[in-house]
C-alpha cells in the first residue's frame, strides 16, 4: 500500500510542531541534504509551456529514493479562484520501484522555498541582518518572513505589493509575531532602500525589472524568489553584473533564473558548495550578493522525505491501493476476473 498525505494531513503536522519548528526542520534536512549534493541523480525539469503558464516535473534521485513534483505556475489562476502554483508529488523506491508516498506539495512547496531561502541568507547575508525587504505579498510572503525572522532574527519588514489587500493581507496574518514589526510602503524602492536583505516574490509571467541597481545598497542580500521562467525576471541586468550570484542547479538556472539575461559564461557560484564549506559566501560586508532562486527538485525530494519522516511520527496520512497487489505478480489479469479487488482479500487474508 502507498501512504497518502493530503492538504488536511500536512496542516495536522504542521500544527503539531508548529509552523517555525517545521520550517526549521525542514531547513536543517535541506542542509543535510545539500551536503551530499553529489550524490543524487539530477537534471533540469521537463517544462511544457502555454501563453497562460506552464506545466512542469521535477525529479531527483539518491541510491534509495526517487521523488518527483508535478507543478504549475498560471499567473492568471486568481481571476479564476485559483491557486497560481499547485503542485503534488511522489517517493518511490528505487530498489523496486513501488511508490511509498503520494503527497500534497502545495502548500509543502511554499514551506521548502522558505526553508531553501533561509538556508541560502544564512550563507550569504550580513550576520548582523535586521531589515528585510518584501516586494510582492503573494501566497509566498508570509511563509519567507516567518523563515527570516525565526532562523535568522529579522526584525522588520519592510512590504511592498502592488495590490494593497495583500499587503495587508501579510500584515494581518503576521499579527501574532509581535516581535516582527510589518511595514507597509507605497513602492518597491521603499521597501529595498537600505535593507539588509531584499526578497523579489512575484509571479508575473514578464520580462519585468522589480529591482534596479541604484535600489540596492551596498552589502544586501537578494533573495530572488519570484516565479521563473525563460523570458520571466525580477533584476536589473546591471544589478546581477555588480553582484555575486549564488544558483542551485547552473543548467537549470542559466534557462529560468534572472541570470538568463547574462552571457553563458558569466561566473556564478553554486550554492551547495557554500553550505559544504567548501567555497565562501560573500567575500566582504560591501558586496551584494544574489541568490537567483528557481526551486530546483532536490528541494522537493528533501520536502516529501520530511513530510514522510512526521507523519510516521505523528500517525498522519492514509493507506491507498494505488498499485495492484497480487496473489501471482505475473498475472494482471486476474484484476479484471475478479473485480471485487485481490488487494482487500490478500489484506484481510
Amino acid at each position: 500500500m502507498t501512504q497518502f498525505i493530503d492538504v488536511p494531513a500536512v496542516c495536522r503536522l504542521v500544527d503539531h510542531v508548529g509552523v517555525a519548528e517545521f520550517i526549521r526542520g525542514l531547513t536543517s534536512a535541506m542542509e543535510i541534504d545539500f551536503r551530499r549534493w553529489e550524490e543524487f541523480d539530477k537534471c533540469p525539469r521537463v517544462a511544457s509551456h502555454s501563453e497562460l503558464g506552464v506545466i512542469e516535473l521535477m525529479p531527483a534521485a539518491d541510491t534509495e529514493h526517487y521523488a518527483f513534483k508535478y507543478v504549475n505556475g498560471h499567473p492568471a489562476n486568481t481571476a479564476k479562484g485559483l491557486s497560481t502554483v499547485m503542485a503534488f508529488g511522489a517517493l518511490a523506491d528505487v530498489e523496486t520501484g513501488y511508490p511509498t508516498l503520494i503527497a500534497e506539495l502545495t502548500l509543502t512547496t511554499a514551506f521548502r522555498t522558505a526553508a531553501t531561502s533561509a538556508m541560502a541568507a544564512k550563507a550569504l547575508a550580513r550576520p548582523e541582518s535586521k531589515v528585510m525587504g518584501m516586494i510582492a505579498c503573494g501566497s509566498q510572503s508570509e511563509f519567507q518572513a516567518i523563515a527570516f525572522h525565526t532562523l535568522l532574527g529579522i526584525e522588520t519588514i519592510r512590504a511592498f505589493d502592488i495590490d494593497a489587500d495583500a499587503m495587508k493581507k501579510l500584515k494581518r496574518n503576521l499579527k501574532s509575531y509581535d516581535k516582527l514589526e510589518i511595514e507597509l510602503v507605497d513602492s518597491a524602492a521603499e521597501a529595498a532602500i537600505d535593507a539588509d536583505i531584499v526578497t523579489t516574490c512575484t509571479a508575473d509571467k514578464a520580462w519585468a525589472t522589480i529591482l534596479t541597481p541604484e535600489m540596492v545598497s551596498p552589502g544586501t542580500h537578494i533573495n530572488g524568489v519570484g516565479g521563473d521562467c525563460p523570458g520571466k525576471t525580477e533584476l536589473h541586468v546591471d544589478l546581477l553584473r555588480k553582484a555575486k550570484i549564488f544558483v542551485e542547479y547552473e543548467p537549470q538556472s542559466r534557462i529560468e533564473g534572472d541570470i538568463q539575461q547574462l552571457p553563458a559564461d558569466h561566473p556564478v557560484h553554486d550554492l551547495w558548495r557554500v553550505v559544504s564549506d567548501l567555497e565562501i559566501g560573500r567575500d566582504n560586508a560591501e558586496q551584494i550578493t544574489v541568490f537567483d532562486s528557481v526551486g530546483f527538485a532536490l528541494e522537493d525530494f528533501t520536502a516529501l522525505r520530511y513530510l514522510q519522516q512526521l507523519a510516521e511520527q505523528f500517525d498522519e496520512g492514509e493507506e491507498i491501493a494505488l498499485i495492484p497487489e497480487l496473489s501471482d505478480p505475473k498475472d494482471l489479469f486476474e484484476l479484471v476476473l475478479d473485480p471485487s479487488g485481490i488487494a482487500h482479500s490478500r489484506k484481510a487474508a
